[in-house]
């Protein structure tokens, strides 16, 4: 008896293990990231999942953006990790395993930085690099405009530098120039964008938005929606096991976390009327894919490359538009990416 007990509970113990690593969202799983560990943070008044690799003296905040995880950084994290760097990846306010507050006004811009600047506290840290793409690049530029004393030198990808106009709100400007289809303005309406997402399917909607490769402006149709193939074809950096993970994340929480950042907009435009005019001053590379949507608004070419984004941005020391890539350019060029941070950081 004392035998068969023994063995049953070998053989339960070994079941466990193997269903651990089937799990899809294991968080050490080899394919999310062998070595990579997770533990959650309590700051500025939520709990933050946060994700890290290597146990350098030099930390990097890798911030993601829409509709992304900490897991868009998994890549980079082994690579800055082996060349001796300590990497932190958080889910975002709103985002995958941290807390998803419900009122839309707790993801202005002041709320999404003060947790950003606690969790560097948490981290016992004075300052830290920070590597940012889409939103995470927007909330890493205003982290430098407000606190610069936090940041010692930034690597942004995707989106550039935007100077708060003092005379038109985002939104204004966004309709007045793609129309009220356009991505961004068809976010704005609270639960009619989550239901319509619902009609398509979590998997589906991650797989429209991450393949995305058009330059020109991303719209959703009222009247028709998105066509809905049988099938939308994975490009070779991403697989099915990436879309699962993603999608078991926002099927726990849903989108609403994320489309919040689009709907304090104008929010936050109203709150940074301070600092209209102002500058970033800790050295910056800029990355962008020249298939990447935000390289090709109206603009944008000739403010990064003629001098408006220098002009914003004094200690701008480089600008990279990556050939043939487009929007999620981390996850596209996970290597180049690595090598463009590494060789940026590793000069102070």
């Amino acid at each position: 008896m004392l035998r068969f007990a023994r063995g049953l509970c070998s053989r339960l113990r070994r079941r466990g293990r193997a269903l651990a690593a089937a799990a899809p969202s294991a968080p050490n799983d080899g394919r999310l990231g062998e070595g990579i560990a997770h533990r959650t943070v309590f700051v500025n008044g939520i709990n933050m999942h946060v994700s890290e690799k290597g146990d350098g003296p030099v930390v990097l905040l890798l911030l993601h953006g829409f509709p992304e995880l900490w897991y868009t950084w998994r890549h980079q994290m082994h690579r800055l990790a082996a060349l001796g760097y300590r990497a932190v990846a958080p889910d975002l306010r709103g985002f995958g395993d941290t807390e998803v507050p419900a009122d839309p006004r707790d993801y202005s811009i002041f709320h999404i930085v003060g947790d950003l600047i606690e969790l560097i506290d948490k981290l016992g840290q004075d300052q830290v690099f920070v590597v940012g793409h889409d939103w995470g690049s927007m909330v890493a530029w205003n982290l430098s405009m407000f606190r610069p004393d936090k940041v010692r030198a930034m690597v942004n990808l995707s989106q550039a530098f935007t100077p708060r106009s003092p005379s038109r709100k985002s939104l204004e400007y966004l309709r007045s120039a793609f129309g009220d289809d356009y991505y961004i303005c068809r976010f704005q309406e609270p639960g009619k964008i989550e239901a319509e997402f619902a009609s398509y399917g979590t998997a589906w909607v991650l797989k429209k938005f991450l393949t995305y490769r058009n330059p020109g402006p991303f719209y959703i149709t009222k009247d028709q929606g998105w066509s809905l193939p049988s099938e939308i074809p994975l490009p070779s950096w991403l697989s099915e096991f990436d879309i699962d993970y993603y999608s078991n994340k926002y099927e726990k929480t849903g989108f609403t976390g994320g489309l919040n950042y689009y709907r304090a907009l104008d929010l936050n435009w109203n709150l940074t009327a301070p600092w209209t005019n102002a500058r970033i001053n800790v050295p910056v590379k800029f990355i962008v894919g020249d298939l990447d949507l935000t390289y090709h608004a109206p603009g944008a070419q000739d403010f990064i490359h003629k001098g408006g984004l220098k002009n914003f941005v004094p200690s701008l020391k480089e600008v990279v538009v990556m050939e043939g890539v487009g929007h999620f350019i981390n996850e596209e060029k996970p290597d180049e990416i690595s090598e463009h941070i590494s060789d940026f950081i590793k000069s102070f």
